[in-house]
């Protein structure tokens, strides 16, 4: 028996018109195949180049193209030339705009533009929990974002959520008896976002926190004094940094995110 040859032909890079190949190639015994992948087809003239290769060896051309007019192409030319041609999304593609009535954007390399998008997720995702807390004064010259506040003001759930919109944020804790690191003063001031709250809104977050803990709500960690000590080392931080200030005390994570996302897109500082 010869060995089979096959085409994978894509206008991107040809991964899935291979991999739905290979899961074919597997289900039969005869496993000496030839694959030859060419990626990033867009003219006419390469399909005819394929075509005749595919003609002169016997081979069989597996494609995933996502303009209509080279599928029709390729199609008509196979068929004419008695070649096989196997097109992998167009059927698939046809039904869903005829079942849904929606209109396909035909555009090459979609799926890995939404890959990309899930893993710079990610990415960020884990680069706000690396640097959460303070825990590395690396992550803050690093960041797309610096959270700046004294505990309880939502820095962690803040930066998980912009972290969700492709945002690298770090954050960090306001603390009188701890001086801020240097990184902190480093970072252009537009780049961080101060976190104010107000003493009283600040005492019951806290006293609600110690209640679930299981300790005493009467500890210093909510005692009002305490409470607007801290506040003060943050205005003067904040001063310093010459930065934005946000007021967290009735606002939910979601209210503040826009009003920070705002912020940068209005200061050119998006993320793409």
């Amino acid at each position: 028996m010869t060995e089979p040859i096959i085409y994978v032909v894509s206008d991107s890079v040809g991964e899935t018109a291979e991999l739905v190949t290979k899961a074919a190639i597997s289900q039969f015994s005869q496993k000496a195949t030839t694959i030859k992948r060419y990626p990033y087809v867009e003219e006419f003239s390469h399909l005819d180049e394929v075509l005749s290769l595919a003609g002169m060896d016997g081979g069989m051309i597996v494609f995933t193209l996502a303009k209509p007019e080279m599928r029709a192409y390729i199609n008509e030319r196979a068929k004419l030339l008695g070649l096989d041609a196997f097109d992998v999304i167009g059927p698939l593609l046809d039904t869903f705009a005829s079942k849904y009535e929606l209109s396909p954007l035909n555009e090459p390399g979609t799926v890995r533009k939404l890959d990309e998008d899930y893993f710079k997720k990610i990415e960020a995702i884990e680069f706000a929990v690396k640097y959460d807390d303070g825990r590395d004064p690396r992550g803050i010259l690093r960041a797309d974002i610096v959270l700046v506040g004294v505990s309880r003001t939502s820095k962690t759930p803040l930066s998980q959520y912009l972290a969700l919109k492709r945002f690298k944020v770090a954050n960090v804790p306001v603390v009188p008896e701890v001086d801020p690191p240097e990184e902190l003063f480093q970072v252009p001031p537009e780049k961080c976002i101060g976190l104010k709250i107000s003493p009283e809104k600040l005492n019951t977050i806290r006293r609600e926190r110690l209640k679930a803990l299981g300790l005493n709500d009467q500890a210093s960690y909510a005692n009002i004094e305490r409470i607007n000590q801290e506040l003060t080392f943050f205005e003067k931080i904040a001063g310093k940094i010459n930065c934005q200030v946000i007021d967290v005390t009735n606002k939910a994570v979601e209210e503040t995110a826009n009003l920070i996302i705002h912020h940068f897109q209005k200061n050119e500082g998006t993320v793409n």
